[in-house]
């Protein structure tokens, strides 16, 4: 099956907001096996939304279009469609009283007149239940395409993808696929590739796609057969022969399980306390972890000691220390990291020091250069690290590397370290 994206907004081409809704759903029909050609954005105009809608319909089984279904005049995309396949709107009792109950459950007594436009489907449409707005989504099929309309704020969009429309996409599938997420941290996307390169190369059913993500690279193995049991059986050989040659490496085979979810259930596993000590990373590092349930019972304090003299007071880094070697330097982080664990009985303990920029580097120390300190098994060591980009860039890399090193210390020091030569 083949589909075409079209994201529907002005405000998009314009820049004024990033377009997460083509990469989600994207994801997720690829998940499914589906094949992506074309991915268009359109601004509000009814010309130009015909003539992608035309042109998607011709080339796509499915279309699904994002965005312009809400209550202003500029919400064009139904009435668009509806011309296209030239059908009449007409109102849908059911997506009426869905913006009735919406506005009666936060108490707004004055509902516009402009908000009744969401009510009205292309005749013959099936309503997608919004559990988040007002705008329902639907589903027109014209000729042998269909054509799948959802509103643009991305909570919206996802919970009906995951309720309703990941359901009605599965039972167009010409056949079943199943697919393994191989998560790898501690190696980069260029290595991997090279160790996978065999594999690669003579893929066809499953096939292997590696990508990078910020510390990480994750390797898609999707399998095609006649059922779930049969395309499983042809992922697990795949899968295996991954493990075996990157091992300790990998962290999860599951698409939904998250580095700092593994870390968190490392420190669990071993029984280990964890504090954080965070300079130009303000915090990003324990938001990581605490986004995991259940981190409370390995998570003990998280500090932000953005100014010297928070480092001195809050942890015990030593004035003589930044005085000779500046806050970003290796003995700064270590002595960051193993104070935090010693004045709050922590079993570890990681620190981050580093220039984020884009100002307040040097030629001996760049913006980019960051330190990240690790105390654990009553040992203490720092790590050097050079990264590239703007300043949040530099910040989300220092906390996806953190959380990496830490990984592998757990792994190093509590079970024995890894296995086999990489």
């Amino acid at each position: 099956m083949i589909v075409e994206l079209i994201s529907v907004g002005t405000e998009i081409l314009m820049g004024n907001i990033v377009n997460t809704n083509s990469a989600y759903l994207a994801e997720k029909c690829a998940s499914l096996g589906f094949s992506i050609y074309y991915m268009t954005t359109v601004g509000d105009n009814e010309e130009r939304l015909s003539e992608a809608i035309k042109t998607a319909i011709q080339r796509a089984d499915i279309v699904l279009l994002s965005g312009g279904l809400g209550p202003t005049m500029d919400d064009i995309t139904k009435e668009t469609v509806a011309k296209v396949c030239d059908l009449e709107l007409v109102e849908d009792l059911r997506s009426r009283e869905h913006i009735q109950e919406y506005f009666a459950k936060r108490q707004l007594t004055n509902i516009t007149h402009n908000n009744w436009k969401q009510a009205f489907i292309p005749k013959g449409a099936t309503v997608i239940d919004n559990p988040n707005g007002t705008a329902n989504g639907m589903i027109v099929k014209t000729g042998e395409c269909h054509i799948i309309l959802l509103p643009g704020p991305p909570n919206e969009l996802k919970a009906m993808v995951e309720q309703s429309v990941l359901p009605y996409l599965t039972t167009l599938q010409d056949a079943v696929f199943y697919t393994s997420m191989v998560k790898i941290s501690g190696l980069g996307e260029s290595f991997v590739e090279d160790k996978l390169s065999d594999l690669i190369a003579k893929q066809t059913n499953p096939t292997i796609a590696p990508y990078a993500k910020e510390g990480e690279v994750h390797i898609r193995v999707t399998a095609k057969g006649k059922d779930e049991k049969e395309a499983k059986e042809l992922v697990k050989p795949v899968v295996h022969e991954i493990h075996k040659r990157l091992g300790n490496f990998i962290f999860t085979d599951d698409e939904n399980v998250t580095l700092e979810q593994n870390v968190i259930e490392l420190l669990e596993k071993h029984e280990l306390k964890i504090c954080t000590v965070e300079s130009c990373t303000g915090g990003l590092l324990a938001g990581r972890l605490v986004n995991v349930a259940g981190a409370s019972e390995v998570f003990k304090q998280g500090f932000i000691t953005y100014s010297n003299k928070a480092k001195r007071k809050l942890v015990d880094v030593k004035k003589a220390t930044l005085k000779e070697y500046g806050a970003v330097s290796p003995q700064t982080a270590k002595e960051m990291a193993k104070g935090a664990a010693l004045l709050y009985n922590a079993d570890v303990a990681l620190s981050i020091t580093g220039i984020a920029g884009p100002d307040g580097g040097s030629e001996e120390k760049p913006v980019g250069l960051v330190y990240i300190g690790c105390y654990i098994n009553n040992h203490v060591f720092a790590k050097e690290f050079h990264f590239t980009g703007e300043r949040s860039k530099v910040r989300e890399s220092s906390v996806a590397n953190a959380l990496s090193l830490l990984r592998h210390s757990i792994i190093e020091y509590y079970e024995g370290g890894f296995k086999q030569e990489i």
